[in-house]
């Protein structure tokens, strides 16, 4: 009786709708997984990154030789181009030279581009930092309920094969609701470290978010402070 009711007996012995959802659950539990391992070093390398950066800037470092030392680092990028909070300064700076060195800019038109430049890499950097979490959020969302009809259609089972014995015993309905609890398992399975991470990992990037953000508009005032002061020196 112990070998016919293990896990595996249970497993390879249940109905073909039951079997499915325990694939797509394993399934996306083992998406999911990968996502959460490849979200967390993502994250981790970009609260690192924006740390070491901000010292960097606020030691007082010249901007145009911060600016030409990231320049160097992209072109051994695979991507060729460097992301979170330097990648919002690149933007700003870069069109600020642009604009600066143009004969007969406004000093307000020039600032404005500069801060248009570093919302659209703000953009850019608040989609990096949300990839996959809608995914998670779904796995998290769905994944009891899909569990929940494995549970349903196992029970369902167990019903229809005490309805044709003449004896109930707890022999005939108990595979059926073990492979059913087996489906409710895996559904919690999947979601719960989908949830957590999720969590996580949200709160993490609102907060990468805002300190971009937070950057973005020191580094707009120290423009606007150094563009005004080469017009009032001309």
């Amino acid at each position: 009786m112990t070998q016919e009711l293990s896990l595996w007996a249970l497993v390879i012995g249940a109905t073909i709708p039951v079997k499915m959802v325990m694939l797509i659950l394993l399934g996306a539990s083992v998406m999911s997984w990968v996502m959460i391992v490849q979200r967390g070093i993502y994250l981790r390398k970009a609260s690192s990154e924006l740390k070491e950066f901000e010292n960097t800037f606020w030691s007082g470092v010249d901007l145009n030789r911060l600016f030409s030392d990231g320049g160097g680092r992209a072109k051994n990028l695979p991507e060729g181009r460097i992301g979170g909070v330097e990648g919002v300064f690149r933007a700003g700076f870069r069109e600020f030279n642009r604009l600066n060195q143009q004969a007969g800019v406004d000093p307000e038109a020039i600032v404005e581009g500069t801060e248009r430049a570093m919302r659209i890499a703000l953009s850019r950097e608040e989609e990096k930092l949300n990839t996959h979490l809608p995914f998670l959020a779904s796995v998290a969302s769905v994944s009891p309920y899909i569990g929940l009809f494995g549970t349903v259609w196992g029970i369902m089972q167990s019903f229809r094969g005490l309805a044709m014995v003449q004896q109930a015993t707890l022999a005939v309905v108990a595979p059926g609701i073990s492979e059913a609890l087996i489906a409710t398992a895996m559904g919690l399975f999947a979601a719960i470290p989908a949830v957590l991470a999720y969590n996580r990992f949200a709160a993490n990037a609102e907060g990468l978010q805002s300190a971009y953000e937070t950057f973005a508009e020191e580094f707009s005032s120290i423009l606007h402070r150094r563009v005004h002061s080469s017009q009032s020196e001309a």
